[in-house]
């Protein structure tokens, strides 16, 4: 069957729009909610479309060149599409208790469905935009669309916590523009047309010719800036507050993909600033640097937390530091990057579901106070307890498995201070959060226990919802299908890797 590639990309950013615009027009909260299943369903079969057309025949390119999907966007699709879809199904059970009780009313939902869809949205747009310039209207639509879903409960503290993040997302933002400047100013002895100067693929086809001085500039800007939205540390002080302000739903947004789409940025610019400077890992040892930053920052706040979210938000900060170490390494360590930020999106959502699911029951995200919650809320108990040893790397989820593969790159590569860095962070990050996790599985509940029971009912739908994911950590822990490791090798020769 003949497909129009010229409006496979356009459609892929367009529909999200159309559907975040019925949710304006429908009548029923809970009908907008599953509005939301139905609209990232479609979305997904396009987004699977276009990535078999990529795998099969290789990079599509439209509208003038300044649309492109090719293995590293094709592969980032597939990986936002599936977080997309557990906020989706999970929402509709998450939001059910306030909807009857009539706190998530009908003009909540549709500013919550509104807001959904636009971010998914600009997200794909940042991922098909082979225009650097466009690539950033992308990242800022979403600090724009995903600031006001941080605050669909609207409390002192989740206003606070907006504001932070869009003064900070803001700048960091800016400082990516300026980098954005400067890489087109570094195209005027190119001979590069000026329409076309900030074109992705041009810019790598005349890369001997742009000004090597300008691009580590450019790159230093663009690491700061998109790295802030990425929440790379230390730019990273308005992740914890956001993601644990945000609702269950919108907190899996944030860390499974919102955190990639920035750090994606920042991928495609890599390869560039290597051809420039000769592939001597001058960008890769940036990444080095903030990615084991990132990693030790994190494990020092994970010891302290009292708040299972705010605890998931700094995790997310140390496996982003984990994704930028692993393409900082190169060869394998870029494929054991790509794998991982597979696993940890996929984890991450679940895990956010789960600890929001088990806040409604209690009332409070405190883990001082959510405790027992295998026995008062078994299936999100587990769940949460299940996440939280998938993401400290406990044997055999797959995040294990990538961990390992990017210390057997330093290892390798005689980076032994590397290596060590990395082992004592996550070595303190498994103990912190296992003895956080063994709390609130078994220590007794106090007080007066639980706040809400009624919140913490389970249907057969929302089963999945934990099988599934785990499920598939295990068996990429084990076993990895042969087409997915063929994408990601082709994802990760993009930037570097293994080809």
């Amino acid at each position: 069957m003949a497909i129009n590639t010229n409006l496979i990309l356009p459609l892929l950013v367009a529909l999200p729009v159309i559907f975040a615009g019925v949710c304006q027009l429908l009548s029923s909260a809970v009908v907008i909610l599953r509005f939301c299943v139905a609209g990232v369903v479609l979305v997904a079969f396009l987004v699977c479309w276009a990535v078999a057309m990529v795998f099969h025949n290789g990079a599509i390119i439209a509208d003038g060149k300044w649309l492109m999907l090719d293995s590293l966007s094709a592969y980032h699709a597939v990986v936002m599409i599936i977080v997309f879809v557990i906020s989706a199904l999970f929402a509709v059970g998450y939001f059910s208790d306030e909807i009857d009780k009539n706190e998530f009313t009908v003009k909540i939902a549709r500013r919550y469905g509104s807001l959904w869809f636009g971010s998914m949205g600009a997200m794909m747009l940042v991922l098909v935009s082979n225009n650097l310039g466009t690539m950033w209207i992308g990242m800022e639509a979403t600090t724009l669309m995903t600031a006001f879903l941080i605050c669909v409960h609207r409390t002192a503290a989740s206003l606070e916590a907006m504001w932070k993040y869009l003064m900070m997302c803001s700048v960091g933002v800016a400082a990516a523009f300026t980098g954005i400047l400067l890489a087109a100013a570094s195209t005027g002895s190119a001979g590069i047309n000026s329409t076309d100067a900030l074109l992705w693929t041009n810019m790598m086809a005349s890369a001997k010719s742009l000004d090597p001085i300008l691009i580590k500039a450019a790159f230093i800007f663009i690491v700061v800036g998109y790295g802030t939205k990425a929440g790379l540390a230390p730019m990273h002080s308005w992740l914890p507050d956001a993601h644990s302000q945000a609702p269950g739903p919108v907190s899996a947004i944030f860390s499974g993909f919102l955190l990639n789409a920035a750090l994606y940025c920042i991928l495609r610019f890599l390869p560039l600033v290597e051809a420039v400077t000769g592939n001597t890992g001058w960008g890769r040892g940036i990444l080095v640097v903030f990615g084991l930053l990132s990693i030790l920052v994190a494990a020092v706040f994970i010891l302290g937390q009292r708040d299972v979210k705010r605890m998931l938000a700094y995790s997310s900060v140390e496996h982003i530091g984990l994704i930028a170490l692993g393409v900082g390494l190169g060869g394998l360590g870029v494929f054991a990057a790509l794998f991982h930020m597979l696993n940890h999106s996929i984890c991450k959502s679940m895990s956010f579901c789960c600890a929001g699911r088990v806040g409604q029951v209690y009332g409070t995200h405190d883990m001082r106070k959510t405790t027992d919650i295998l026995r008062t809320v078994p299936v999100w108990g587990a769940g949460l307890i299940a996440g939280i040893l998938a993401l400290i790397g406990v044997a055999p989820f797959a995040i294990f498995l990538s961990e390992f593969i990017m210390l057997k790159t330093a290892v390798d590569s005689a980076k032994y201070w590397t290596a060590g860095l990395l082992l004592a962070g996550v070595g303190v990050v498994f103990i912190g959060a296992l003895r956080h996790a063994i709390s609130m599985a078994w220590r007794p509940v106090e007080g007066n226990g639980m706040a809400d029971v009624g919140a913490g009912k389970v249907s057969l739908s929302d089963v999945p919802l934990i099988v599934v994911p785990l499920s598939i950590l295990l068996v990429l822990g084990l076993w990895m299908p042969q087409p997915l490791a063929t994408f990601i090798i082709r994802a990760a020769a993009i930037i570097g890797g293994l080809s």
